[in-house]
């Protein structure tokens, strides 16, 4: 089995691996699936790409993220995998859930891991691909709208719409562009997966 396809393996949802996510609290339920909620800040390893849909770019991005925490940095330092998988020689990297993307443009794309609470800047192995880079996300409060099934570019726009509806019905601000939250692997059945799109709120 290729490194990869031992990623889509550590994606499996939560509540199966206790797979560390960033954690928040819900402020307020508004039904639908959509709720207000209040984060903490987490840091996160980030890359850029250019792609033509937002398969492409999380497959491009798959292959620098997952590079690095293969063991892709300086310390050759990798995660260690619920099954296991890990390297005996080598301190690990747990790791965390969902994988976020959002297009900041015509065909460029962010996509991210959330990086283990347990790390700093300062602590964090250092990438061997510059295009993998850090940021720290300050703690905020989001509105986010879940859903199952197939993540798709048609059901992106149609929760993104919702969730902006939302938004606006309840007489709120957002700030930025909406994202998307993939929680689990591809070959996770579809009513079991676990979708997001989210936005910041002022």
């Amino acid at each position: 089995m290729s490194k990869f396809a031992l990623l889509g393996l550590l994606l499996w949802s939560s509540s199966l691996m206790a797979i560390e996510q960033p954690k928040y609290t819900v402020l307020k339920d508004y039904g639908d699936d959509i709720e207000m909620r209040q984060y903490d800040g987490y840091i996160i390893a980030e890359t850029e790409v250019a792609a033509a849909n937002a398969d492409q770019a999380g497959n491009l991005a798959f292959k620098r993220l997952g590079g690095y925490i293969f063991g892709g940095n300086r310390s050759k330092q990798s995660l260690a995998m619920t099954a296991p998988v890990s390297q005996a020689k080598s301190e690990k990297i747990e790791m965390t859930a969902p994988v976020n993307q959002v297009r900041t443009s015509d065909g460029v794309w962010l996509v991210s891991f959330v990086m283990p609470k347990s790390y700093t800047l300062e602590t964090l192995p250092v990438p061997n691909d510059p295009e993998v880079y850090f940021k720290t996300v300050p703690a905020r409060k989001v509105m986010a709208i879940r859903f199952s099934g197939r993540w798709t570019e048609t059901s992106f726009t149609q929760h993104e719409s919702k969730l902006l509806a939302a938004v606006k019905k309840n007489g709120l601000k957002s700030i930025g562009s909406p994202w998307t939250a993939r929680y689990d692997p591809p070959f996770m059945p579809g009513f079991m997966r676990r979708n997001e799109v989210m936005i910041e709120l002022r």
